[in-house]
């Protein structure tokens, strides 16, 4: 594993020590993959690239690291913190945002490369609990058996008389179910597309336009996996046209 860094000191020099000991670094290896003399910069740059870790000095000019700490908590995947500091006094404050490790200046190479180490533990450790989450399963009863279908096989839900067709690309189900219970239950992987059915949001290939001799314009998508296409509402032609550009 090689760990995408972000380096944020106002201080060129140390920015530029911090990179000669990323370098240093075997394992795990590092890579610079950006630095900041600033917590505004920090955070440009946090919103556009990933990165598994930050450097982070705590005293700053505007605003000081333990800030950008703080601010750095409301991303979505938000990196490990490192501190490296001159001053000793923060490390408290430093351990309740939750760092990573906290390192003084002048930094040694061996206690840099052991905070990685925690860092790289951490992503391992993230990585693998994902990694071991099943997914969900639809349990099915048809024609006298149960049958466990994994909901990101679905393509389709739709509402038919009493009973919902559960389509995946292999075949179809019949499941005893509403289709409004099915949509409050599974909303962000399914989005209704008419009053009688739901698709999987990943599945919708486009959205296609026809002309019908009897009802004029009519929409409808193409899933990947299938050749059948499912009507969409002019209710909900908007909110797909939404997802299949947003």
């Amino acid at each position: 594993m090689t760990l995408q860094v972000l380096v944020v000191d106002d201080e060129p020099l140390a920015r530029s020590r911090l990179r000669t000991l990323l370098g240093d670094c075997a394992a795990p290896s590092a890579s610079v993959g950006g630095e900041a003399a600033n917590a505004t910069q920090a955070m440009e740059m946090l919103r556009r690239l990933p990165f598994d870790a930050v450097l982070l000095d705590i005293r700053m000019p505007g605003a000081d690291g333990l800030a950008l700490a703080q601010a750095l908590r409301t991303l979505e995947q938000p990196p490990a913190v490192i501190f490296v500091t001159a001053h000793a006094e923060h490390a408290v404050e430093a351990f309740e945002l939750e760092a990573a490790d906290y390192l003084t200046k002048p930094v040694r190479l061996e206690r840099l490369q052991a905070a990685l180490q925690k860092v790289e533990r951490t992503l391992i450790a993230a990585r693998g609990s994902q990694a071991e989450i099943p997914p969900e399963m639809l349990v099915i009863q048809d024609r006298g058996r149960t049958e466990r279908v994994p909901l990101p096989e679905v393509l389709y839900f739709k509402a038919e008389l009493k009973y919902v067709t559960v389509r995946t690309s292999a075949r179809s189900y019949i499941l005893d179910a509403s289709l409004s219970e099915l949509e409050d239950k599974y909303a962000a992987q399914f989005m209704r597309v008419h009053r009688n059915a739901l698709v999987a949001r990943n599945a919708v290939r486009a959205l296609e336009k026809h002309d019908d001799p009897e009802e004029g314009e009519v929409w409808t998508v193409r899933l990947n996996g299938i050749d059948e296409l499912l009507a969409v509402s002019r209710r909900q032609l908007s909110a797909v046209r939404e997802a299949l550009t947003g």
